[in-house]
């Protein structure tokens, strides 16, 4: 493998970087509706681009040597889950539908804002007090998605309405970026703002480093994944990579109720995490791995089974087929408004694919034969 004499990248969230990160993790960016997260992080790429271009449906991509005729993608997903608006009642209540995986348990008592056409509208995911919910039973009513509702503080359906809320209108959490001690961050959305934040400072590092890559860097935040990977179908097919290095996040295994045996063993602080799966090009795999010991960057791994899960697949079995590879960083409690990540982790896979993209050249071989 061909490498390129290069410096040592710096520290890499400094504090420009970092401030992104919040205001981008802060922002709401609901699956089918990520614009203004999109425009966020496009804002912040622009200098360490050449070019740029958004698909039909929001998909944002940020090119380095547009010219160059191989293409390389680095990927992250910019979409969250969240709550559509389905039936407004009489009295003011708004029940829901799920936009995306959104886990229904965690919603009682949380705080959400609805994207109405007037702008946001805050309102709150009544519950009755526990007082009221044991039956002659002793069992308490658990929360479903048919018993789940929104106050917004309307009490009627025309209050509801003048505020802007409408069938089909989106409710994301409320619940933004903090941080915890011993390094870990906390916040809605990091699934996968955080792969948005990590591909940018790719770029920022490419430019700061004045490195000239020998291909087209093709810088991806793809839309819809969380519904079935949609976007990345969409601009794989547009893209034609020749190769592509996808960024999710995977599940830290060491917390109760987690099944080691089914699901491995994977820790924040650790360093990213690299899965064998069918989709993954085993060349390509190895090159990282290979990169990630020359480097002296901590990395696991993990078994996956028919699917990763995660836009690997749609780039992998795009087009001709294009040999892909899964970069994923640890993270507790997916899905829920509290998912949490080790910031060592966020630099560690940040420099595995700054790295991995200084190793690669046209003439890489990723042949199996």
């Amino acid at each position: 493998m061909a490498k390129q004499t290069k410096k040592n990248p710096k520290s890499l969230v400094d504090k420009e970087a970092f401030q992104f990160l919040k205001n981008y993790i802060n922002n709401a960016s609901p699956t089918g509706f990520e614009s203004s997260g999109q425009k966020l992080w496009l804002d912040y790429i622009k200098p360490y681009i050449d070019t740029h271009f958004v698909d039909p449906y929001g998909t944002a991509v940020g090119i380095i040597n547009p010219d160059k005729p191989f293409k390389v993608v680095i990927e992250a997903h910019a979409d969250e889950i969240s709550w559509f608006v389905n039936y407004i009642t009489n009295e003011g209540l708004i029940y829901l539908k799920r936009n995306g995986g959104v886990d229904h348990q965690i919603a009682p008592g949380k705080r959400v804002i609805i994207q109405g056409k007037k702008g946001p509208v805050k309102a709150v995911f009544g519950w009755p007090a526990i007082h009221t919910r044991i039956g002659s039973t002793d069992k308490e009513t658990q929360p479903k998605v048919e018993n789940l509702f929104l106050d917004c503080g309307g009490r009627s359906k025309k209050e509801v309405e003048d505020l802007g809320i409408h069938i089909g209108a989106v409710a994301t959490y409320e619940e933004g970026f903090d941080e915890l001690s011993y390094g870990y961050y906390i916040g809605r959305a990091l699934d996968n703002r955080i792969g948005g934040f990590m591909i940018a400072e790719v770029a920022r590092l490419l430019k700061q480093n004045k490195i000239k890559l020998p291909y087209s860097l093709y810088i991806v935040n793809a839309v819809q994944e969380e519904i079935g990977l949609r976007g990345a179908e969409m601009i794989a097919r547009r893209i034609k990579p020749d190769v592509a290095i996808i960024t999710d996040v995977t599940h830290d295994t060491t917390t109760p109720m987690i099944n080691k045996m089914i699901e491995g063993d994977i820790a924040c602080g650790r360093g990213p995490s690299l899965a064998y799966a069918p989709a993954v090009h085993n060349k390509l795999l190895n090159l990282v791995l290979e990169v990630a010991k020359n480097s002296k960057i901590p990395v696991q791994l993990r078994a996956q089974s028919r699917s990763t899960g995660t836009d690997t697949e749609s780039f992998a079995y795009a087009n001709d087929g294009c040999p892909s590879v899964l970069i994923s960083i640890p993270l507790r409690y997916m899905h829920t408004t509290v998912e949490m990540l080790h910031k060592d982790d966020i630099d560690h896979t940040i420099r595995l694919m700054y790295e991995t993209l200084l190793t690669l050249t046209p003439k890489t071989n990723l042949s199996y034969l």
